[in-house]
């Protein structure tokens, strides 16, 4: 009970101390640490540690609407996790489909109308759990306050290459010459096309590294590493990284 009271006075002194105007307007998340989390806790299954990690995105969903951060990415699921236990991916195939069915009537998604969009190869995923995104995109498709984009079947490097390919296309059927390639031309053809770049990117779980994540994108970004574990990441833990984020100077390669 008493740790709880100096947390809370913590994040009231962090909370005080941000600048409204320097808030990042996109926030991306690498949410590691599920299946670590899962052993720590005495072995409990790896799904149990999956399911807890929905329920911190949706914290972490609340506190970037309380602070006005208008996008927030997180890295879900990579082309590499279907490397994966067969059972640890089918499960993870069903929380997103259980999941992507509640966002359809999601009372905060709708209060705060939050946009879902979902980036990655989405034709290695099942049909069914395709569809629920759908459903779900489609039912907050008009909505343009805020934007929760969730990577799913996501690498990054394949990312590039997909957006040259469809480049190659378009100047093999004379659509363009291949002057008209530039940045503005391969960022619309990711993934991600019309999406701003990540001002900060965390990760979570000690691990020091982007694996994939936004190759392109994170460009200029700034990176913020935590320690806690995803399932485990408090609000202190976020505010650390905004505070982190505020007290940086962008040069922007300058």
């Amino acid at each position: 009970m008493e740790e709880n009271i100096i947390y809370r006075i913590y994040e009231w002194f962090i909370s005080r101390n941000l600048d409204e105007e320097k808030m990042p307007k996109h926030v991306a998340i690498i949410m590691d640490g599920n299946r670590r989390y899962s052993k720590i806790q005495g072995n409990i299954d790896v799904i149990k540690g999956h399911e807890i990690g929905v329920d911190t995105l949706e914290k972490v969903l609340d506190w970037s609407i309380e602070l006005g951060i208008e996008i927030v990415t997180a890295y879900a699921f990579s082309t590499e996790n279907f490397n994966r236990p067969q059972r640890e991916v089918e499960g993870l195939m069903k929380l997103f489909l259980v999941n992507f069915k509640r966002l359809v009537t999601h009372e905060k998604i709708h209060k705060n109308e939050v946009k879902v969009k979902v980036v990655g190869k989405l034709d290695l995923i099942p049909d069914n759990v395709k569809k629920a995104i759908h459903e779900a995109e489609e039912a907050t498709a008009h909505y343009n306050k805020r934007l929760l984009n969730i990577a799913i079947g996501y690498d990054g490097r394949l990312e590039i290459i997909d957006s040259i390919k469809k480049i190659i296309k378009e100047v093999q059927d004379g659509k363009i010459t291949i002057d008209d390639v530039d940045e503005d031309l391969v960022n619309k053809n990711l993934y991600t096309a019309g999406l701003a770049d990540p001002n900060l990117i965390i990760r979570t779980s000690g691990e020091e590294r982007l694996s994939g994540f936004l190759l392109w994108q994170s460009s200029y970004s700034e990176l913020y590493f935590c320690e806690s574990l995803w399932p485990e990441l408090r609000k202190v833990d976020f505010l650390r990284a905004i505070r982190s984020y505020q007290e940086r100077e962008r040069r922007f390669g300058v």
